[in-house]
């Protein structure tokens, strides 16, 4: 019974979701559902890309490393929303 979708089910479907949310803001639904997507792909594959490159035991020495800047994007080419990040520093003392 409910097994199969035919196109008349498709078309009462999309009627209904048109009615509820009004085909003025479906395409900006969707075109904020894609930058979201969009974000998400680029952050997993940059915390990816921290996990392999990554060192596996810090420096012995007592040097502290200045916190290196990184860049991040809102979406992957989007240049006008980029802005420079200062990493978080261990400020507790030991």
């Amino acid at each position: 019974m409910f097994g199969r979708l035919g196109a008349p089910e498709i078309i009462l479907i999309l009627v209904v979701i048109i009615l509820l949310f009004g085909a003025k803001k479906l395409p900006d639904m969707a075109r904020s559902l894609g930058k979201s997507a969009r974000i998400l792909k680029s952050e997993a594959k940059a915390m990816k890309e921290d996990k392999s490159s990554a060192p596996a035991d810090p420096p012995a020495t007592g040097e502290q490393q200045p916190p290196s800047q990184r860049t991040i994007q809102a979406a992957p080419g989007d240049v006008t929303s980029s802005r420079p990040v200062t990493e978080p520093t261990d400020t507790t003392k030991r």
